[in-house]
């Protein structure tokens, strides 16, 4: 694989991802600019989420390379064991590049026995070891950015979808991610919390952070996204920046796939 242009803390290159006979990812290539927002869109199983899943090593692609950052695995030679576990230097280059990335989930997945400030430090202080007195710190500063510094020490129970989702978004940044994938995080949300956390997505592309949204907030995409892929069974069918993919699609899958979902119902 070429080694990506500066610009570039993303390059993607022909990778595929098969569970069982059913192929969900074939031959994706494509690079995220540092300090972009690339937001990709699709029909449910078209394999957007597989993707985001496999920029961060929750899953393991079956093949193709992936640079972010410093951090380039070829997965053609990643081969886990009978048992699914890699070789150690393998797992120490998989540790080094799900590090590159942090996940904002669209199920919130927080420790519900731990309070909002618990939830943001865990990663920092278990995962990266940092000082207590230090992830405490930082774990504050982000709940106070993304409006929560009132509620640090409250439960999950005891915060609505948006503030949970909130708190998930700082958890992620608590790790001083290169990139921040968001796995259609508004999708669990009632109508009238997705607004707090699209502002908060809003400030972070404004603050130049590198960015993979999945969603099916087309207006949003619109406002925020500075490319746009379409995936359709697996493959990229159209890229380019919103107004070429979302307002003037060329390919009669996207046409179809935007005129569902912005048609009223």
């Amino acid at each position: 694989m070429n080694s990506p242009r500066m610009s570039d803390l993303v390059t993607a290159t022909n990778v595929a991802k098969k569970f069982g006979d059913h192929t969900v990812l074939q031959d994706i290539s494509f690079t995220v600019p540092n300090g972009t927002v690339t937001v990709i869109l699709g029909p449910s199983g078209s394999g957007k989420t597989t993707l985001l899943r496999g920029l961060n090593a929750l899953e393991l692609f079956d093949s193709g390379q992936v640079q972010i950052g410093s951090v380039e695995v070829d997965f053609d030679t990643i081969t886990p064991n009978r048992r699914g576990r890699l070789p150690s230097a393998d797992q120490r280059l998989i540790q080094r590049y799900r590090a590159q990335s942090g996940m904002v989930f669209q199920g919130h997945n927080l420790f519900p026995h731990r309070t909002a400030l618990q939830n943001v430090m865990e990663g920092p202080v278990v995962v990266q070891h940092r000082p207590e007195n230090e992830a405490r710190a930082d774990a504050m500063s982000l709940l106070e950015q993304v409006g929560l510094a009132a509620h640090a020490d409250k439960y999950p129970y005891q915060l609505s979808g948006g503030q949970q989702q909130r708190v998930g978004i700082a958890r992620a940044l608590a790790l001083r991610p290169e990139l921040v994938l968001f796995d259609e995080p508004t999708s669990a949300l009632d109508p009238e919390l997705v607004g707090d956390v699209l502002a908060v997505i809003r400030d972070l592309a404004s603050e130049g952070r590198t960015m993979v949204i999945v969603t099916h907030e087309i207006k949003f995409a619109q406002q925020v996204a500075d490319q746009v892929l379409f995936i359709d069974g697996g493959l990229v069918v159209e890229r380019g920046a919103p107004q070429d993919v979302i307002a003037h699609p060329s390919h009669e899958r996207t046409q179809a796939f935007l005129k569902r979902i912005l048609e009223p119902i």
